[in-house]
């Protein structure tokens, strides 16, 4: 380790509290990459000879194949990985490595390497997102016409396809795709070449740079590109939305497969049993995804704290950033794919769900609907249908069972034509056909459009 300035060693305690090769090791493609790219432009501007280029990069190129291989030996006492990468190499070359830091400092480095490295995740991130509805739409698939309760408040509200029901996550999980996409795009521009705060008096083809590492343009102002961590904190927030998106999901699963409701049935191999009662078949996945949750917000909370009191430009609390990072995309990585391996082995349980489903109070609002249309204003009809809703649960009857002649009472309306055409469950999903509702055509056509989309 360089002293420099220093005339005594560092604190034993000291260097164990900061170093972070621990955990940022996982940057070190990101960090030959951007080294390469580093001695090839101090190579186009003279500092270093084609020879010196040409055993920086290859001596950059073995140490990445020890790393991927696990052979090659990170020390803690080096830092970091930037640190470690560039001892290894000085090791090994000599000279040549000892030029490579020239015009370059570890905060452009860092956050080189940590843009290219999240903006990578965020788009692995959406194409796990895309299995995961595409699950979505199989299980939807698989049960096109099946029938379930719509809950509001938890309470019975209306009767709606189990499709159009799976469908919304669909919608949910996609404007999770584009969150991550939007924030990829914001990592489009190239810190390397900002130095420590101010830049270089060592000028550098920063576009070629920027080029070669896949950005479309450098940074545009030094102490932003060293500072920022934005774009860390915009992926966190996607990450934690969808984590949301998620564990909504989640909560339906766990209350779908209960013995109470019974609507689905989860595959032996996504479930756990319990360690004492032997019946047991416990929703795992789903219980850890909503719990998780708590996780991906508690990630987007701890950078947020850490970047909100820091002055410009860099400063070492900013080494907190990664690993929540890191865990964050990690833990949505695994939920993602775990989750749609959930629901590929789910089955509906279609009796159970329809036969929820043809409770006669989730069509009072039908029958309210064929009282408006006889003239009757709805916040008249409303109090009406209430009313024999009352009427009902006093007599212990369902409400489509009361008499003719109560019926009658409430409003001259209710014909028992009338009244049979609004408790027909069938009809009732079909005639809710305006766009974004649950009527069996319609709800085809988002199938076939999802399908189409996801290529499933």
């Amino acid at each position: 380790m360089w002293k420099g300035r220093f005339e005594e060693d560092q604190s034993g305690l000291l260097k164990a509290y900061g170093e972070s090769v621990g955990f940022d090791w996982q940057l070190h493609r990101e960090d030959i990459r951007g080294s390469i790219a580093h001695a090839r432009a101090l190579a186009a501007a003279g500092i270093l000879t084609q020879g010196e280029f040409e055993k920086i990069e290859a001596g950059l190129r073995q140490i990445g194949g020890e790393i991927a291989a696990g052979t090659f030996e990170f020390r803690r006492e080096l830092e970091d990985v930037h640190m470690n990468i560039e001892a290894a190499l000085t090791e090994r070359i000599g000279d040549a490595g000892a030029k490579l830091h020239t015009a370059r400092s570890r905060n452009d480095q860092v956050a080189v390497d940590f843009k290219m490295w999240l903006r990578t995740a965020c788009g692995d991130l959406v194409s796990k997102v895309r299995g995961l509805q595409r699950s979505l739409v199989g299980f939807a698939s698989r049960h096109s016409a099946a029938v379930l309760p719509g809950y509001t408040h938890l309470q019975r509200a209306q009767p709606v396809l189990f499709a159009h029901h799976l469908l919304a996550y669909v919608e949910m999980l996609d404007r999770d795709a584009g969150r991550l996409a939007d924030a990829a795009a914001r990592m489009d521009a190239c810190p390397l070449g900002s130095g420590a705060i101010a830049g270089s008096t060592i000028e550098l083809d920063r576009e070629a740079v920027a080029k070669e590492l896949g950005f479309s343009k450098p940074t545009a102002n030094s102490m932003d590109a060293v500072a920022d961590r934005d774009f860390a904190c915009e992926a966190l927030a996607a990450i934690a939305i969808m984590g949301m998106h998620i564990s909504r999901l989640s909560e339906d699963v766990i209350l779908w497969a209960s013995a109470e409701f019974g609507f689905i049935a989860l595959s032996d191999r996504h479930t756990t049993g319990s360690s004492l009662m032997p019946q047991k078949k416990n929703p795992d996945i789903a219980e850890l995804a909503r719990g998780k949750a708590g996780r991906l917000y508690g990630n987007l909370m701890a950078l947020l704290t850490v970047m909100k009191g820091l002055p410009l430009t860099y400063n070492r609390d900013m080494q907190e950033d990664k690993e929540p990072v890191f865990d964050s995309v990690k833990t949505a990585s695994d939920t993602l794919v775990l989750f749609a391996e959930m629901l590929d082995g789910a089955s509906l349980c279609g009796d159970r769900a329809l036969g929820a489903a043809s409770d006669p109070l989730l069509l009072a609002t039908d029958l309210a609907d064929r009282l408006v249309e006889g003239g009757v204003p709805f916040r008249k009809a409303h109090e009406i249908v209430g009313g024999l809703v009352a009427l009902a649960g006093k007599k212990g009857v369902p409400l489509h069972k009361l008499a003719d002649a109560e019926f009658a009472a409430a409003s001259p309306v209710l014909t028992r034509k009338v009244v049979d055409a609004a408790f027909d469950l069938e009809s009732a999903l079909a005639a809710r056909k305006a766009p974004g509702a649950p009527s069996p055509a319609n709800v085809g056509r988002e199938l076939a459009r999802w399908k189409k989309a996801l290529g499933a």
